[in-house]
């Protein structure tokens, strides 16, 4: 175990070479490279081979994990300095630091717990302080403004995320996770016009809490909760509280439905999977469309597009995912299912059965985030702006079960058939922008 600290410590050391970009400039790339090559061919054996090696390392006699890792961190160099498209240095060094000392902060963590939640929470802390630190770091040297709300938004952006892939992925796969940081935070960076102080410590403490509760109900998994808290990061800071309001409360209320009577559900067949806890891919697929959106409205100050398109873009998703999980999680309760094509009943579980409870509570949910919606978005009159989500809502749960009894099963997965059921409820939403803003 402590070889392990010891190695993500060495890799901590390799990332802070970023930290001389700007005296390098158009060389910054070239300490990586050297350590790449160095890795590669020359170190074999010594206190610096078993300081880096990996066990697959060991097997090979190279140092192929610090080759990767430094190879990645000079291709990111390299865009560091294009020329009038370059990436931001500050964002080249906190995407290679915060994955790095994350590394460390999780290794610190596992040699004293077993919990995965404890261990990505270190990853997410030490990468999003590290991440901090670089940028801070960076601008100390170029005399560029300090502005300590964005610096810390984009680190913990990046912390999450990165903690998210490393889930997913393997050790081995740190210079994907990389190379994905840095583009992901390139891109936030241009977007984000202004981060507040205000507005940075209300979406982390909001955020945060939100994740440990719905992670300690049991109403997502670890990799689930760390999705979920990084959407809500981005939608408080890239939409608004209302927007924020409006996710969260399908996170909710969907996650409290999955819980909702489970065993009676379970012996039904018809309960969520991995005990109604919430994993990242379907924590995606219902809310993909939404994160699209609110992207696609932080982009609207470079693009001719009003934002009311993308506000009802992404209510109408997020309608669609509440109507259609509280009519599958609500309706699975009751007897005598029929198949939403022909209405002929068929046994409980079956994909595209509805329920009379379930279109009903489907509605009631496509109604609740329509009146949130109407309340702190801005998705035009609120009365009409909030009949266009639910009917967006009720319409998206709709082409869900048309789908799941036409499609699902051997052509296409749940996950799927939800993520084309919001895109679904998205485009009816934006759709009807005329008719809102007249």
């Amino acid at each position: 175990m402590h070889s392990r600290i010891r190695r993500a410590g060495g890799f901590a050391a390799v990332a802070l070479l970023s930290l001389l970009a700007p005296t390098l400039g158009v060389a910054a790339a070239i300490p990586f490279l050297a350590v790449a090559g160095a890795a590669a061919f020359l170190i074999r054996e010594g206190p610096a081979f078993e300081l880096f090696a990996r066990p697959g390392d060991r097997r090979d006699g190279r140092l192929n994990g610090l080759a990767g890792f430094a190879l990645a961190a000079a291709g990111l160099g390299l865009f560091a300095t294009i020329p009038r498209v370059a990436m931001p240095v500050r964002v080249y060094a906190a995407a290679i630091i915060l994955l790095a000392v994350g590394n460390l902060g999780r290794q610190i963590a596992r040699s004293a717990t077993d919990e995965e939640f404890l261990q990505a929470s270190a990853f997410v802390a030490a990468g999003a302080l590290a991440g901090t630190l670089a940028q801070m770091a960076i601008v100390l040297q170029t005399g560029a403004t300090i502005d300590v709300p964005r610096f810390v938004f984009l680190a913990a952006v990046g912390a999450l995320a990165a903690a998210l892939l490393r889930a997913m992925l393997l050790a081995r796969d740190d210079p994907i996770v990389m190379i994905s940081i840095g583009f992901l935070l390139w891109l936030f960076d241009t977007l984000v016009v202004g981060v507040t102080v205000e507005g940075i410590v209300l979406a982390l403490g909001v955020t945060i809490a939100l994740g440990y509760v719905s992670y300690a109900l049991g109403t997502a998994s670890v990799p689930g909760m760390l999705t979920g808290v990084l959407l809500g990061l981005l939608t408080i800071i890239l939409g608004d509280v209302g927007w924020f309001l409006v996710l969260i409360s399908f996170y909710a209320i969907g996650g409290l439905a999955s819980k909702f009577r489970f065993e009676q559900k379970a012996e039904r067949g018809v309960a969520q999977e991995n005990e109604g806890a919430r994993g990242t891919g379907n924590v995606l697929a219902n809310s993909a469309i939404a994160l699209a959106a609110v992207v696609g409205y932080a982009a609207t100050v470079h693009l001719s597009i009003s934002g009311v398109v993308f506000a009802l873009a992404f209510a109408g998703a997020v309608s669609t995912a509440m109507a259609d999980t509280l009519a599958s999680e609500i309706g699975g309760l009751y007897e005598r299912p029929r198949l939403v094509t022909t209405l002929e009943p068929v046994p409980s579980g079956t994909d595209g059965a509805i329920t009379v409870q379930g279109e009903l509570a489907g509605l009631a949910g496509a109604m609740l985030i329509g009146a949130l919606a109407a309340m702190g978005m801005p998705i035009g009159p609120a009365f009409l702006g909030g009949a266009v989500v639910t009917v967006a809502g009720f319409l998206g749960m709709t082409v869900d079960s048309l789908l799941g009894a036409l499609v699902e099963g051997d052509r296409i997965g749940n996950q799927t058939v939800n993520l084309l059921a919001t895109l679904a409820g998205a485009i009816v939403a934006a759709g009807c922008t005329p008719l809102v803003v007249g």
